[in-house]
């Protein structure tokens, strides 16, 4: 099956599969939440639901292991793109209902698990398929069509939402009204993407790979799990690397939630005072545009150098820019120029730097046996450090003070430069 893969340009399916990745994922955890906002539905329930339904991705590695004991991965790439097509669909229908919250999250839980399951599979097709050389060549593609999703979600269709509903009220509609018939466009343009994704990847995907085992009772089953739970944490270094893995993105867990708000936040607060248009603009253009050159450099950049001698230099890229916000919370220029270079300064090293994390998840963590599930582990752990982060962060910026919660940020990344110079690599670095 590999051989088979290798024939197939990864440029022919990669940009593609991992656009369909990300689509979900920030329908759910983004656009939703302005889409029920302008439904009506108050903030509170939109918070709390939107976020319980994200939990799979954090979770995912519980059900990892069994995708590698049934069908091919290609099976259940294309599946779950098609389920989640469904899923949008009757999102769409679901607006419709008098108790269309209830009804709408009912099924987004569905989407995310699926979606949660997309990306085991997917993930462990690119380890089945590609070389580690063309892992590190073709990673910033990976990065950078995952992020252009979230381009096209949170700037297309919002903004042809708004289109949608400017256009209804402009012919007597209410708001609600209004909102209700342009979601239910959007939900159903976004339905017809899944599928068409699905059907071209039912064609342009590699396998992936047979089923490593043949499993044919339950006590098989629960043996085969566990057999794999104890391999992953018996690898050799794993209490190195998962520390690394949590360290790696500690400062971002931190800053993710609480930059949108120190941006928007008053001058007289500590904040920067900007509208949210002038947010989205640096976020959704210039931000994305240098998150994505930033992922497609460091694939190459990987790819020539190896992983090994780049990540220290890839651990500077990714956690230095939060200097910025130390500058900007300390300083609070006034200068657009200078805010909006700040900010594609910090999209160029989010996109530069997270590849090497990427990267060293596939290559250090999860060789073996089951790889895909290993990676799941990981990739996890890595989910569950910057959700943690992210919940406590509020109450800490809240306690010191925009400023000071950028220095706290900065002393807490200290220990990933240190501990880069002395990780131990257990398999061959031959990118």
């Amino acid at each position: 099956m590999s051989s088979a893969g290798k024939k197939t340009s990864p440029l022919k399916w990669v940009p593609s599969a991992y656009f369909a990745m990300g689509l979900p994922f920030v329908i759910l955890n983004m656009v939703c939440v302005l889409m029920f906002k302008g439904m009506g539905i108050e903030d509170s329930r939109i918070a709390l639901w939107t976020s319980v339904i994200m939990f799979p991705w954090t979770i995912k590695f519980l059900w990892s292991p069994f995708l590698e004991m049934f069908r091919t991965k290609k099976f259940f790439v294309v599946t779950t793109q098609l389920i989640s097509g469904v899923g949008f669909g009757l999102v769409a229908l679901a607006l419709h209902l008098p108790d269309f919250f209830a009804v709408c999250i009912a099924v987004l839980a569905v989407v995310a698990l699926s979606g949660a399951t997309h990306d085991i599979a997917l993930d462990g097709l690119y380890m089945d398929e590609l070389s580690q050389k063309d892992q590190a060549k073709y990673i910033g593609w990976q990065g950078a069509f995952y992020n252009l999703a979230k381009l096209v979600a949170t700037g297309l269709l919002v903004y042809l939402a708004g289109m949608l509903m400017d256009r209804s009220r402009a012919a007597g509609a209410g708001e609600h009204e209004a909102a209700l018939s342009a979601w239910t466009v959007i939900m159903a343009a976004c339905a017809v993407l899944m599928a068409v994704l699905g059907l071209w990847h039912s064609r342009a995907l590699p396998s992936g790979g047979a089923a490593s085992v043949q499993v044919r009772s339950a006590s098989e089953v629960l043996g085969e799990l566990w057999a794999v739970i104890r391999d992953f944490f018996t690898k050799k270094h794993i209490g190195w690397y998962i520390l690394f893995i949590i360290l790696y993105r500690l400062g971002e867990g931190f800053v993710m939630k609480i930059v949108p708000l120190f941006l928007k936040a008053d001058v007289a607060d500590g904040g920067l005072g900007l509208s949210e248009q002038q947010i989205g603009l640096y976020y959704g253009s210039f931000g994305a545009a240098a998150f994505v050159l930033g992922s497609l450099l460091a694939g190459y950049y990987i790819s020539h150098l190896g992983l090994k001698k780049a990540l220290f230099s890839l651990v500077c890229i990714f956690n230095l820019p939060f200097l910025v916000y130390t500058y900007f919370a300390w300083a609070q220029p006034s200068s657009m120029l200078l805010i909006g270079g700040g900010i594609v300064l910090e999209y160029f090293g989010y996109g530069f730097g997270f590849v090497g994390l990427t990267l060293f998840m596939m290559q250090q963590v999860a060789p073996g046996k089951h790889q895909m599930a290993h990676y799941a582990f990981a990739s996890g752990i890595m989910n569950l450090s910057v959700m943690i982060t992210g919940a406590v962060s509020g109450f800490l910026s809240d306690a010191l003070g925009y400023r000071m919660f950028f220095i706290v940020v900065m002393a807490a990344v200290i220990p990933v430069f240190i501990m880069t110079r002395f990780l131990p690599f257990s398999h061959p670095d031959r990118t």
